[in-house]
């Protein structure tokens, strides 16, 4: 019978940044979509502030989301830096997605400083990642310029900030081999 610690190595091994171009038409089911979600909930959390906040865009509200994108690029790009194929690939990339889930955090700056608060939402999102790789869903963490002017969009609160954009989609992708240095480069051990 297989260990739990080896099934848990093999999943962290093998997850990889799944892009929106390799995504297939196929729908990820809400229940899956949940099903990640609630992954993200058992992240490691200072004083259990849990700040992680998502919003999931799906079908039509997905396109729109693609637009506001494409539009806050355009907006805010100057026009001799504005490239045409990058706009173009913010709304493909809303359109290949099966759906897209905004990475947002409620600060509690009165509790824990906002970088403890970031951590804690990158591990929620890092136990997203692992689950959507646990259940052959495709996954990618975009931090797009144009999420700082998200705010009013998301209609954020005063205290809450998007660090991201979490696309997803089945995929037919190939597994590939991580590459990474050895982890003995980047460890020093003292014991005396």
């Amino acid at each position: 019978m297989e260990q739990e610690i080896d099934i848990l190595s093999r999943i962290i091994k093998r997850r990889r940044s799944i892009f929106p171009v390799s995504y297939t038409e196929q729908e990820v089911p809400v229940e899956v979509i949940k099903q990640i979600l609630d992954s993200a909930n058992y992240a490691p959390t200072h004083k259990l502030t849990q700040p992680w906040r998502f919003i999931v865009f799906r079908n039509e509200g997905k396109a729109k989301l693609g637009q506001e994108l494409a539009r806050l690029y355009k907006e805010t790009t100057p026009a001799n830096q504005f490239l045409q194929k990058k706009y173009d690939s913010i709304l493909e990339k809303a359109g290949q997605a099966s759906c897209i889930i905004t990475l947002n955090a409620a600060l509690n700056s009165d509790k824990v400083p906002e970088w403890e608060e970031l951590a804690a939402l990158a591990c929620a999102v890092q136990n997203m990642a692992l689950t959507a790789e646990a259940l052959n869903v495709g996954a990618y963490w975009s931090s797009p310029g144009m999420i700082v002017d998200l705010k009013y969009y998301l209609n954020l609160g005063e205290q809450e900030k998007c660090f991201g954009l979490f696309y997803m989609g089945y995929h037919n992708e190939e597994p590939r081999e991580a590459q990474r240095g050895p982890i003995e480069d980047k460890i020093k051990w003292i014991e005396s």
